[in-house]
């Protein structure tokens, strides 16, 4: 699909804003329009813009990501912020994957199927709450991820990292909790990992 002309943006003088197209954005229009910012999702043919990250939010997806490249088996690729085509209209981008080492295809690759994903990584950051604990869940289930965690800080003054973990029921296509983890994140699918979620495991790394 074409993308519309952009439009001038009446609150800052020579700012140009995408106009979306009648029935929303697609798949390939995300990865086609000029300009976008880093990291844009497309949830519901709507472009979503990401705030700048913070520190818990940048080092929780480095604690994890190095946790489960350590024990990751040679089927499996561990790939931090790539975009998941759930459908024509849906291209989120979860903080972490878990995909099918086929899948990869080379270092140009910008996007992933979400058949290809068995784990979809979402650390809650303040102005994406919403779509991190409603929206991107309820579309990963349905586009048949099986796996789903979602990482947040929680209550009290240390903010120790919290992870809840999904497993999707594949009749009704919704995720169960499975578990939340505040130390130790031990777990035997996708395959077995074990990594340290403690404050002070976040706070060395």
């Amino acid at each position: 699909m074409t993308a519309e002309p952009l439009a001038e943006s009446n609150a800052t003088p020579g700012c140009r804003w995408p106009v979306p197209p009648r029935d929303g954005y697609t798949v390939d229009d995300l990865f086609t329009l000029p300009d976008l910012p880093p990291h844009t999702e497309l949830i519901d043919g709507s472009l979503v813009f990401v705030s700048p990250q913070r520190y818990f939010h940048s080092t929780m997806i480095d604690l994890l990501m190095a946790g489960l490249r350590r024990t990751v088996t040679e089927d499996r690729k561990v790939v931090r912020e790539m975009t998941i085509v759930l459908d024509r209209h849906n291209g989120p981008e979860p903080d972490i994957s878990v995909v099918r080492a086929d899948a990869v295809t080379g270092r140009e690759q910008t996007r992933f199927q979400a058949a290809d994903v068995l784990l979809a990584v979402e650390v809650v950051s303040p102005d994406s709450e919403s779509r991190d604990r409603d929206t991107k869940p309820h579309k990963y289930a349905a586009a048949g991820i099986p796996h789903f965690w979602l990482v947040e800080a929680g209550g009290g003054a240390g903010k120790h990292p919290v992870v809840r973990v999904y497993e999707l029921d594949p009749v009704s296509k919704t995720y169960g909790l499975t578990g939340t983890h505040r130390e130790l994140l031990k777990l035997g699918v996708p395959y077995d990992i074990d990594i340290d979620i403690t404050s002070d495991a976040l706070d060395a790394f």
